[in-house]
């Protein structure tokens, strides 16, 4: 599988490891960027990358990384099509995949070991997406909110007072 790979300077040497980590694992790891070391680089260009060509490359994943992951979390799931998770355990790596079908993970560099989030990238990327009907009921939601910008059915439930 084809996996894309992008990052900002706190993460520089992670993405580094994790290109070497991915490719002994069988996959085909693309360096999207940073391809030097700059204290001063902004992270979101890398994360828009590596989503834009997940979506071109039905069947690849993504791993975005940072500092803490949640900014990169949020730039890549502004790429219509990604669905981005942050991972920080092995439930959270796994489920991504199992129940919402992600497509990118992003891991927080200063939260994790080389090692810790190795695996938590390999997990991601060895689980599969369950199909599960109720899950891609709720992809579909998303999907279409994102495409229409459209409520489901009934909007959102309501609380009203007896």
């Amino acid at each position: 599988m084809r996996v894309f790979l992008g990052s900002d300077h706190a993460a520089f040497e992670l993405k580094e490891h994790l290109v070497k980590v991915v490719g002994e694992a069988g996959h085909e790891a693309i360096d999207c960027g940073a391809h030097v070391y700059d204290a001063e680089d902004d992270y979101p260009p890398f994360c828009f990358d590596v989503g834009e060509r997940v979506v071109a490359e039905p069947g690849s994943l993504g791993v975005v990384l940072g500092g803490s992951g949640n900014g990169e979390q949020i730039a890549a799931n502004k790429v219509p099509g990604i669905r981005a998770a942050l991972a920080w355990n092995r439930d959270t790596a796994t489920l991504a995949r199992q129940h919402n079908d992600a497509n990118v993970v992003a891991i927080g560099a200063r939260q994790h070991s080389l090692d810790e989030a190795a695996q938590l990238v390999l997990w991601f990327l060895e689980t599969p997406f369950s199909g599960d009907p109720r899950h891609v009921r709720r992809i579909g939601l998303v999907s279409d909110y994102e495409r229409d910008r459209h409520r489901p059915a009934g909007g959102l439930p309501t609380h009203t007072e007896a």
